[in-house]
């Protein structure tokens, strides 16, 4: 696929200038921030409640600990396999659809200029304002599979890398997340003691996830930072109350 500055390149001079002088304010790390929101907000939330559930049933800090830094481990090993897999799974069917639609560029041609024309006459171009576009396509067959990946298909290229990073970018997320309603439990012997503060600081640290959630995710800030604390909050009092509930049977 050429690149940004090779498209430019073949531009006419006064359209490249203005290129040139355009600064792109768009946010185009959406990928990297939405494997850090579900490895976080799982970190924050799942070994939250399991804390407050074992100290609902009485067990020591140390227990508490133990098992919180478990799962913490299981659930980086499992979150980041998970990430992994999605990736993998999307470069796949990148892969497969783009040796389909080779193939249906190279055997029915027309068919597929056909299909071209239908795509820019839903943007409202007349049949004489696409057909020089259609034939201009059909003499760049990468360009035109290209075209027909991204708007028939609607798929972008897929990062190489993707699935590797999403994997460590999700396990490495869900860890620091996790550690945040643990720490607490490393100072504090008694459980209870600690949960109080481990309640404070994870709300907290909800608080300012989800407000950072909202701002890159361009939904409002301050609504985001209490939906992601009081699922935070449900989630350890519904741990709590059922361990609670078990122990007194």
């Amino acid at each position: 696929m050429a690149s940004a500055n090779e498209s430019r390149n073949k531009l006419e001079p006064e359209k490249q200038r203005l290129l040139n002088q355009h600064t792109e304010a768009h946010f185009t790390a959406g990928e990297i921030v939405r494997d850090i929101i579900i490895g976080v907000s799982d970190g924050l939330t799942v070994p939250f409640a399991l804390a407050a559930g074992l100290s609902g049933a009485n067990a020591p800090s140390s227990i508490v600990l133990t098992a919180g830094v478990a799962e913490v481990a299981a659930g980086a090993i499992s979150m980041g396999l998970g990430g992994y897999l999605a990736a993998k799974s999307e470069a796949d069917h990148y892969t497969r659809e783009l040796k389909r639609e080779q193939e249906e560029i190279i055997s029915v041609p027309d068919t597929e200029a056909a299909e071209v024309a239908e795509i820019l006459a839903q943007y409202g171009l007349e049949p004489h304002e696409y057909r020089p576009v259609v034939n201009a396509l059909r003499k760049k067959p990468q360009a035109w599979l290209e075209f027909m990946m991204k708007f028939e298909l609607g798929l972008e290229k897929p990062d190489p890398g993707r699935a590797l990073q999403s994997a460590l970018t999700i396990a490495v997320a869900y860890i620091l997340g996790g550690l945040v309603p643990l720490m607490p439990y490393m100072f504090i012997p008694r459980a209870t003691d600690a949960m109080v503060v481990s309640v404070v600081l994870t709300l907290v640290a909800l608080l300012i996830f989800g407000y950072a959630k909202g701002h890159f995710t361009g939904s409002k800030p301050f609504q985001s930072a209490l939906q992601t604390a009081l699922i935070g909050a449900v989630a350890s009092a519904a741990a709590f109350g059922m361990a609670k509930a078990v122990q007194a049977k």
